[in-house]
């Protein structure tokens, strides 16, 4: 029987009518929704006392009460209080400082039109006071529940996956990697799965709980929280009936969608009528808005050699006393637009510098199902003692702040590749050549997200294209912050 008649003969009820039912939310997403509401409602009591209490003219107190309703319906209205899909931290925080303004201006306009211009300095105190507190508040909530789910396994809601293929492990892995998220991948459903006995880390993949007209028993069976529909062979109106299905179980739903590769963080949705379009807005890596980051950058590198300068000089003189010349490790590297430049390394290895950095990416080969070259001794054996010391902290890799200042490499970017690889890779990994839109950098969103090392490298390509096509200055600002504690984990920027 064919997935289509299973399907019908499973479902004797239509479903084009049904809509979304009202769900009940768990007891985690009650706790979270008390928490947002107290944390605030208290923020704005508080910014009121301290306002009403400091200022000359004093709001009056049915005035207040009208401003914090306004506030709290704002952000109610805006999605902040939507425990199940919550908003972006950077939204959040633009909708808190725009909601409380506009509700205070509009109060103190109000209060302006009845005579009372000394209003003025009252309302203005409340909204510095309720936008600052708002938001360090919600910042504590936020932290201390993604605290949680990261410590406790039972903050996370069993996540069944429609359709396993390979969009559907990679979202699978994604779930796993990332308990923050709170969704916890128990299995597939699909009638014609990938078959997989791992996953691409080696670890056993998920099983197929069923096809999807097992869909109710498995949601039942496994008291599933959330749907994840990822691609399948199903075709489109099974794949809707599942929705349907799912919402009638009172099941939330998220859809990986079809274009996912375009599809970035600036992406919204429109409508032309009822037919909802969405409207791509990616960053433009010709743009001037690029064009002014390299810019920076070569300001950034000027100033962090000349703070850096004592550094580079006892480094240079401990090369030269335990390992001699060359100091510097030189290998060309592949930038923005295939263009092939000299990268700098501090030398960290025994043996001729053509030895020294032949089996940094001996990974690749492992990753495209080769094996790497067993004649040349491992890296480990022909590692300094200085030289480890300087990997370890990351240190051999300051000299190329002189490839940013020459306006070769960034100080943010995808990592830049040796020329051989990249003939290797840009024809035999996914999306590999796009990478190369932007100029490399000294660290990457990749490599600040684990990346480094003997990693998958169909990760990274996925990673250095989100940056590209996501870029914005707090990203830039984001990966450099985050850059410092993965150095001390170890791995630095490789």
């Amino acid at each position: 029987m064919s997935e289509q008649v299973a399907t019908s003969a499973r479902t004797s009820t239509p479903r084009a009518l049904e809509l979304p039912p009202s769900r009940a939310a768990s007891r985690p997403d009650r706790l979270r929704l008390v928490a947002r509401l107290s944390v605030d409602t208290g923020s704005l009591l508080a910014a009121a006392t301290i306002a009403q209490a400091s200022a000359a003219a004093p709001m009056r107190g049915w005035t207040l009460v009208l401003v914090i309703a306004a506030i709290l319906a704002g952000h109610a209205t805006a999605g902040l209080y939507n425990v199940r899909a919550p908003p972006r931290p950077g939204f959040e925080l633009v909708q808190v400082l725009s909601i409380s303004a506009l509700v205070t201006m509009a109060v103190a306009g109000g209060e302006l039109a009845w005579g009372r211009p000394e209003i003025g300095e009252a309302a203005i105190r409340f909204w510095l006071l309720a936008a600052t507190m708002t938001t360090i508040g919600r910042v504590a909530v936020n932290g201390t529940h993604s605290a949680a789910r990261r410590n406790a396994a039972t903050g996370r809601g069993n996540t069944l996956i429609v359709g396993a293929g390979r969009i559907g492990h990679l979202a699978a892995r994604r779930l796993l990697d990332d308990p923050t998220l709170g969704m916890r991948p128990i299995g597939f459903l699909d009638r014609e799965p990938l078959s997989a006995e791992s996953d691409a880390r080696g670890e056993p993949a998920l099983p197929v709980l069923g096809a999807s007209y097992d869909l109710e028993e498995v949601v039942g069976g496994h008291e599933v929280e959330t749907v994840l529909v990822a691609f399948s062979t199903a075709p489109a109106h099974v794949v809707l009936d599942i929705v349907r299905r799912c919402w009638a179980l009172g099941v939330d739903v998220m859809i990986v969608p079809r274009l996912f590769e375009v599809e970035g963080r600036r992406a919204r949705t429109q409508h032309i009528g009822a037919l909802p379009v969405v409207a791509l807005a990616p960053s433009d890596p010709r743009g001037w808005q690029f064009e002014v980051k390299y810019v920076i950058d070569r300001v950034i590198a000027a100033a962090a050699m000349l703070v850096m300068a004592p550094v580079l000089v006892v480094v240079t003189v401990a090369l030269l006393v335990t390992s001699g010349r060359p100091i510097l490790f030189r290998q060309n590297r592949v930038g923005r637009d295939g263009h092939v430049f000299e990268m700098l390394k501090f030398r960290t290895m025994e043996g001729s510098p053509e030895q020294a950095g032949e089996s940094d990416a001996d990974w690749a080969f492992a990753a495209l199902g080769g094996s790497p070259d067993t004649a040349m001794p491992p890296p480990e054996d022909r590692l300094t003692k200085l030289g480890g010391l300087l990997r370890a902290l990351s240190i051999d890799e300051l000299p190329q702040l002189w490839n940013v200042l020459r306006g070769d490499m960034s100080i943010v970017g995808p990592r830049p590749e040796r020329v051989h690889y990249v003939e290797l890779f840009e024809h035999a990994v996914y999306r590999y050549p796009d990478r190369h839109r932007v100029k490399s950098g000294l660290t990457g969103w990749a490599q600040v997200n684990g990346l480094r090392g003997e990693t998958s490298l169909e990760d990274r390509i996925e990673w250095d294209n989100f940056y590209i096509e996501n870029w914005s200055p707090w990203l830039d600002l984001k990966i450099l912050l985050k850059t410092l504690p993965a150095l001390l984990v170890g791995g630095g920027g490789r």
